[in-house]
This record gives structure tokens, sequence and C-alpha cells, in this order.
């Protein structure tokens, strides 16, 4: 609705400067207008209009250059209304408005570049050279939980994985008290061979506050970036705390690609009948997490003891993520609904939960 409102504002605000370019030409009375305007300045409230409207247009059509016209049309329109200050004065509440939702847009722009550049990189780093298929002889050396687990994922015969990309739709608590759950919508890339991933999430924190964020693994490091209206740092934290915590998110996240359990930088123990320990180190970084399935062979969950964010302040924490619901996509069978919680001292804070839309193996 609020997307609506906003296009109908851009392009009624476009039309009313249609009256400068029709006063300045005599082609009707405006008596709004008090102010002679010459037909050199009726030429710029045309452009102006024109150009007003051109971005309402590409702003329906969701093209994110939307704003570029709008900016320069602002610009024309504000000097036009300085020109005749005491008729068109309220054309600088409109300009200002537009001005600050165009700023949120190149704001959104500019981050999703950023993101697109070092997904880029990430891939173009990573081996692409055609693997091996999967034989039940390579996993003789894993713990019976997560042999059983890798064969009924449907993996045997399949090549390894090298890249992943996923999207998924969530809900999000950004504090253990709040009862508010914030609607989310996630993309994410992963690399196997070089471990790493790319997760970008977009959500409102309340009307028209949009937030995007960033949490990636590379190199074996870490970095968790969240902005305000894309444009304003929220989160911008990156030490080795937030390393460890990166490498564990990763290890947790190998089962949307069951593949990634062969790699030679994750060894297994085994615990019991139904849960094991995976151990990564990657580039000086070390991190376990503890897988636990049920007798069928589905990962029902994992827990780990993670820091929560990184500083000073930040403690290791019992981290908990929940598998709800599986489901096989593209031949092989993931947990697609899942529940992340911090087990903290005051209690149980689950923070989001989550569901693969659509995933793509490379």
């Amino acid at each position: 609705m609020l997307r609506y409102l906003f296009a109908f504002l851009l392009f009624i605000h476009g039309c009313i400067h249609l009256m400068g370019f029709v006063k300045a030409f005599r082609l009707a009375t405006i008596p709004q207008l008090t102010y002679t305007i010459s037909k050199p300045a009726g030429l710029m409230w045309l452009v102006a209009a024109v150009l007003f409207i051109v971005s309402t247009i590409l702003f329906v059509l969701r093209q994110q250059n939307w704003w570029i016209p709008a900016v320069i049309a602002l610009l024309v329109s504000q000097v036009l209304i300085i020109g005749t200050w005491q008729d068109a004065k309220a054309g600088t509440v409109a300009n200002i408005l537009i001005l600050a939702i165009a700023a949120v847009a190149y704001g959104n722009l500019s981050f999703n570049n950023m993101v697109e550049k070092q997904v880029s990189t990430m891939l173009a780093e990573n081996t692409t050279d055609a693997a091996q298929p999967i034989t039940k002889d390579m996993l003789v050396h894993l713990p019976l939980p997560v042999q059983t687990w890798l064969l009924n994922s449907g993996i045997m015969g399949t090549p390894q994985i090298h890249t992943v990309h996923l999207k998924q739709t969530g809900f999000m608590r950004l504090n253990p008290g709040d009862s508010k759950w914030i609607p989310t919508t996630a993309e994410q890339y992963f690399t196997i061979d070089k471990p790493g991933f790319i997760w970008k999430v977009k959500m409102n924190m309340m009307p028209l506050v949009p937030v995007v964020g960033r949490d990636q693994f590379i190199h074996g490091k870490g970095q968790m970036l969240i902005k305000v209206f894309s444009l304003f740092n929220m989160v911008n934290q990156a030490d080795e705390k937030i390393d460890q915590g990166a490498l564990q998110r990763y290890l947790a996240e190998i089962c949307w690609f069951p593949s990634a359990a062969l790699s030679p930088y994750i060894t297994w123990e085994a615990i019991d009948s139904t849960s094991a320990k995976a151990s990564m180190t990657y580039n000086g970084v070390s991190g376990s997490v503890v897988f636990h399935f049920n007798k069928d062979g589905d990962m029902v969950g994992c827990t780990a003891d993670r820091y929560k964010g990184g500083g000073s302040e930040a403690r290791l924490e019992k981290w908990v993520v929940d598998a709800k619901r599986w489901a096989v996509i593209n031949g092989i069978r993931i947990p697609v609904q899942s529940e992340a919680t911090w087990k903290l001292k005051e209690g149980d804070y689950t923070w989001y939960k989550l569901e693969i839309t659509s995933i793509e193996y490379h």
C-alpha cells in the first residue's frame, strides 16, 4: 500500500509541475500562480514534470534506477519553487519526501552492488573442476549416524557440490523480550572447496524503516553488517569471535548441501547412535558443531557453544538450531524449515525462523 501511495505522490507532484508550463505558454488560466513565468522557465517546469512522471513509471516497474530522474527532477523543481516561493512553496515538502526515499533507494542499490561484487569474487575464487561421483566407499571413515544421514540425503552417485545459491523467507526477533516477529527475505551463496558464504537479508524493523544486512565468512574471516535505510551502519562487527561464529554457522548449514560433510577441512567424531561432532579448521580459525539425527537419517538439529556477536562483551552461549520440516529439492533431502535459538541464562531466545524457498547446486 505504501508503495502505491508513494507512486501516486510522485505522479501527482509531476503533474502539478505542468501548471508552470501551461501558465508560461498561456494555454490556460492558472489562478494559483500569481507570478509571471517566462517561456524558458515554463519549459523547465515541463522538464521537471516529465522527469517525475518517468521516475514514477520506473518505480512502478520496480526499476532500481528510478531515483535518478527523480533526483534530477526535484533539483530542477526546487530551483523553480524558490523563484515562485509564495505560490509553490508547498512543493518543497513533497521534494524533501521524494529526496528521502530516493536516498534510501540509492543506498539499497549501492548495498546490493557491493554484495554482488563480493559474491562474484567469492565464486570466482572457488574450484569449478568436475568432481567425481560420491560413492559409499567415501563414507566408511565417518560415524554411523553421519553415514546414515548422507545415504538418506540422496547424494549417492551425484558429483560433490562446488557452490550453492538459496533463497529464504523468515521471521526475526531482534531482542529476547520482543513479542513482534519481523518478516524477512534473504539470499545466500556458499562455496565449498574454499569454504565461505555470503548471506543478504532485508526486513522492515517498523513501517517506513527498511533494514538490510549481510553476514559473511570469506577466507576464514567473518563480518556482520546491518544498515538502517540501507545507508547507516547499525552493526558492523569483525573480530576473532565473529570469525569463529561465522565458521560454526557455515558448519551448521552444510545440512543444505550434505556432500560438504566429506570436505577435507571437516573431521567427524562419533558421540552416540544419533549424534556426531563436526570440527573444522580453516585459515587459522577453528570451531565445532554437534549434529543430531533421527533414526531415519534426517538431520533434526545441531548445537554449539558459540559467541553471540563480537566484541569484548560477547560470551559463549549455547546455540541451537532445530529442523522442523524436510523436503527433497533437486534430488537432495534437506531441512527446509528451521528455528535458531540462543539458550541464555534468562531463558530461551528463539530469534529466527526460516524457510528455504529455492536452492540451486553447481
